[in-house]
């Protein structure tokens, strides 16, 4: 299989740049990637997996990353600063929060002629996901939040103040440090071999390099706070799949998830952190092609 490549206006003033593959009337699986992430972190092979299950599978870049739109004349916000007001409970003036987010991914999904799809979103994306369900459920035939969480926070320190410690403009040493990024959250078992991370690093970094939409990103993510009393009016079959490794997002955030959301059933992937790695694919896809049949069964 093919994968096809486009980039499609879908409001007034965002484009965004997808890719797909599998058959063109197969069932849809969208994925949702997370926080500053491009759509190339699903890997090709996660990817033609769920499109063997007989999936018509499309990945894109939200705003402000990869190739879609980026929104140049907003403001770059300071995160410390808003991480502070947050603390003391002031209101937070961002550029977009995750419910514009959200509505890109409608956007996208009617600028496809899409009705409905099976959603997956990983991290950030699956806070996406998840407002999907709440907001559009109609668009929804089933939710994967992965290695995601309910509310914002609960991230170590010290991947915390790595991500907010910018490194220097140069191409070295902002691919040193993604390279840093990516060995602190990684599954500390599983985890792809670092000559391969670099490569990945590499090829995101010339595709598309923009260090403002990460500091919107983590501002939207903040902004948007707890999606807590929200995911009681999730009625759409949900899986939460979560890494019992993950320094990022803890698994306390997965498991509360879980048990806000009707019916919702918990998978732990033992050893996992918050990635993706080769290792672990073939369990990952197995778990979410497994839900959606079984979502597409009782429909």
């Amino acid at each position: 299989m093919e994968w096809t490549r486009s980039r499609i206006a879908v409001s007034e003033g965002i484009e965004m740049a997808y890719e797909e593959i599998g058959a063109p009337d197969a069932p849809v699986i969208l994925l949702i990637m997370g926080y500053a992430s491009q759509l190339i972190v699903w890997p090709e092979s996660f990817c033609h997996r769920l499109a063997d299950g007989g999936y018509r599978v499309i990945r894109f870049d939200n705003r402000d990353v990869g190739l879609s739109t980026k929104l140049n004349d907003a403001a770059v916000p300071n995160v410390i600063a808003l991480r502070l007001r947050q603390q003391i409970k002031l209101p937070l003036k961002v550029a977009y929060t995750l419910d514009d987010m959200t509505a890109d991914t409608v956007a996208l999904l009617d600028a496809l002629s899409i009705s409905s799809a099976h959603i997956v979103g990983a991290s950030m994306g699956g806070m996406i996901a998840q407002l999907l369900a709440v907001n559009y459920p109609e668009r929804v035939n089933s939710l994967v939040s992965l290695m995601s969480s309910s509310s914002y926070g609960g991230m170590k320190p010290k991947i915390l103040w790595h991500i907010l410690n910018k490194a220097a403009p140069d191409r070295d040493a902002q691919i040193a440090h993604s390279l840093k990024t990516w060995q602190l959250i990684s599954s500390p078992k599983f985890g792809d071999p670092v000559q391969q991370l670099r490569v990945r690093i590499e090829a995101a970094y010339e595709r598309a390099h923009y260090p403002a939409g990460k500091a919107r990103h983590m501002a939207a993510i903040m902004a948007s706070g707890s999606r807590r009393k929200k995911l009681r009016n999730i009625k759409v079959p949900t899986l939460v799949i979560h890494g019992d490794k993950d320094p990022m997002l803890p698994l306390r955030g997965a498991k509360d998830t879980a048990r806000r959301i009707p019916n919702a059933r918990l998978e732990l992937v033992a050893g996992m952190g918050h990635d993706l790695p080769e290792a672990l694919l073939e369990k990952l896809v197995g778990l979410i092609l497994g839900h959606v049949q079984r979502a597409s069964t009782a429909q």
